[in-house]
This record gives structure tokens, C-alpha cells and sequence, in this order.
């Protein structure tokens, strides 16, 4: 595990801590897991997981989901913990409450091993929003047809990774699941979102969020 160097996060306002709320309850309701803290200086990155690979060889792309904050103190922390705990903790405080306890207790997660680079992005290009949504809502409705009413665990896996991993009509290389994470997590308005390529890494970048693709088969990869 990894020791807490931050006991509580201050947030420079209270509409960021009710934003995380917000961002973790929508994470939540995707895959019941952890969210990644990670606070150097002012600000904090939150990372969670929208898709991964749940297989050995399985095609799915790792696909994260980032918000980015600001705090009210520098602080130092890098810490996963399970969504619940953070939402008990948010489920406390009040409308003018500005400050995160951290919760004491972290997990591990496969996919916090996979760290996307900080520089080095090249441009291509933009995608607007109401593209993003079509595609999110047309893989929803393919997942919903394709899975019987009692899927195995293969069935479903196969199923994500060929709707999800397949690329968007109007963004080559991205795959459909950046459109489904970003829908997910409420990243999507009524704009358009920037994208950002850096080896096999992809980045779908708007005002209310990042989305992290890391393409390739294979569960704990490297970055």
C-alpha cells in the first residue's frame, strides 16, 4: 500500500468538491472500483477506469477517465482508493465544504500501473461533441442486443471489446470507447473536443475532462 502524505485535500472552491462528486458517482455507475489521486502542488488529477482488458490477450483498450482541479494548499499525494470510500466521505460534507478527508485505505488496481505521458502530444485534429454522443449511444444500443439476458463473463468481454474497440467514423485510430467514456463521465456539451495522439496512446481533451486510450492487447501493460 501506499502511505498517505496528505491527510485532506482543500479544494480553492466548493463547486470543485461537488464537481468530483458529480465525476465520481457518474465513474461509479461504470465500474464499481477506484479512483487515483494524485495532487502535486495545486492541483489534483483524478484518474478513473472506464474499459480495460479484463482477459489475457483481450482486446479491449484501457481507457481512463481525468479531471484535473484546483486546491486551495499545495499538497502531495498519489494514492488509489475505491470509489465508495471517497463518495461516503462526499456524501458528508456540506454545500460550503471545501475540504476532501483522504481515505486511510488504498487498492490496487491493474490499471494504475498504466501511466499516459505528459508531454509530447501531436495535434489531430477535433471532434465535436454531438459526433462523440452518436457513437456512445450507438454502442450502447449494440452492446444491449448483442448480450442475452444471462451473459457469461466471455461473452460480455468479447462483446465490449469488438464494440468498443472498434475505431470512431470521424476520428482514425481512436477507439469507439473514448466516445462511450467521455459520454459516460458528462465530458460532452454542445462543443467539440480536441485530439491528441503520442505513440499508442490517444487523448480526447474538452473543458470538462480528459479521456486517456491506450490501444493494444494485454492486461497490466507499461507504459
Amino acid at each position: 500500500m501506499t502511505d498517505v502524505l496528505t491527510q485532506s485535500l482543500r479544494f480553492a472552491d466548493p463547486r470543485d468538491l461537488a464537481d468530483l462528486r458529480t465525476y465520481a458517482t457518474r465513474a461509479k455507475s461504470i465500474d464499481d472500483g477506484a479512483i487515483r489521486l494524485q495532487a502535486a502542488g495545486q492541483v489534483l488529477a483524478a484518474y478513473v477506469c472506464v474499459l480495460r482488458p479484463r482477459l489475457l490477450g483481450e482486446s479491449t483498450p484501457t481507457i481512463l477517465g481525468l479531471r484535473t482541479m484546483a486546491l486551495a494548499e499545495p499538497a502531495q499525494l498519489d494514492v488509489t482508493v475505491s470509489l465508495s470510500s471517497v463518495l461516503d466521505r462526499l456524501a458528508r460534507a456540506g454545500a460550503e465544504d471545501v475540504e476532501l478527508p483522504v481515505p486511510p485505505t488504498t487498492v490496487s488496481e491493474s490499471w494504475t500501473g498504466v501511466s499516459a505521458p505528459r508531454t509530447g502530444w501531436e495535434p489531430l485534429g477535433t471532434v465535436s461533441d454531438a459526433e462523440l454522443k452518436e457513437a456512445a449511444d450507438a454502442g450502447i444500443a449494440e452492446v444491449a442486443r448483442t448480450v442475452p439476458d444471462r451473459p457469461g463473463t466471455l461473452m460480455v468481454n468479447n462483446t465490449r471489446a469488438a464494440v468498443w474497440g472498434r475505431g470512431l467514423a470521424t476520428a482514425a485510430g481512436i477507439p469507439a470507447g473514448a466516445a462511450f467514456a467521455a459520454y459516460a463521465l458528462g465530458f460532452l456539451g454542445e462543443g467539440e473536443q480536441a485530439l491528441f495522439r503520442n505513440g499508442r496512446w490517444f487523448r480526447v481533451s474538452g473543458v470538462r475532462g480528459h479521456v486517456l486510450v491506450r490501444t493494444g492487447a494485454g492486461l497490466g501493460l507499461s507504459a
